[in-house]
């Protein structure tokens, strides 16, 4: 059971390291290249990371600048960043983009928050779906007579404060997050 039990930590980790990277995707009143992390452009027939078509930088602490590679991906790119729901409106400038981050505003702050509970409530139910396997794999080792009733019943708790701990983590990173968003 160990290895299972080392292989389900990897994923509740990993379901930590995701929410981590989307959390780092909310905007908190500073530029930052991570913040456009999740946009996703429609380039050579397919969807790619914006990161594959352009080079992300800034600047200054309240500029974004996007320098796209293939000139014809320009207009691309420009209808990724206003259509990704991040309250961007890029200034083109032959290839490259400049992204102005206006001051946060009391209700664009709120809505950063809905937006964080919800990536943590993803997280979660990632976590709770690793448990559901563990728990699952559990049960059948006691069924097909791998391990005791015992044995299935202190995994099962190792599983479970494994489940606590990783929810635990995830909601202290989500309310350092929102002071963060809610700072002013």
């Amino acid at each position: 059971m160990s290895s299972d039990y080392n292989d389900l930590q990897r994923r509740m980790e990993g379901a930590i390291s995701a929410f981590k990277s989307d959390l780092a995707s909310l905007r908190t009143g500073r530029a930052s290249s991570n913040l456009l992390d999740p946009i996703q452009v429609q380039a050579y027939g397919s969807s790619m990371p914006l990161n594959q078509v352009a080079t992300v930088s800034v600047p200054e602490p309240r500029m974004i600048s996007v320098s796209v590679w293939d000139k014809s991906m320009v207009g691309a790119v420009d209808r990724a960043i206003r259509e990704s729901n991040l309250g961007f409106n890029p200034i083109v400038d032959g290839t490259n983009l400049r992204i102005p981050l206006p001051e946060l505003n009391e209700q664009r702050r709120k809505e950063l928050v809905k937006i964080a509970h919800t990536y943590a409530e993803n997280a979660k139910v990632a976590t709770r779906h690793v448990r559901r396997d563990g728990m699952d794999a559990l049960k059948k080792a006691e069924k097909d007579g791998d391990i005791s009733q015992d044995d299935q019943r202190v995994q099962s708790d190792k599983v479970q404060k494994l489940t606590d701990d990783t929810i635990n983590q995830i909601d202290s990173l989500l309310a350092g997050k929102e002071a963060e968003i809610m700072q002013v």
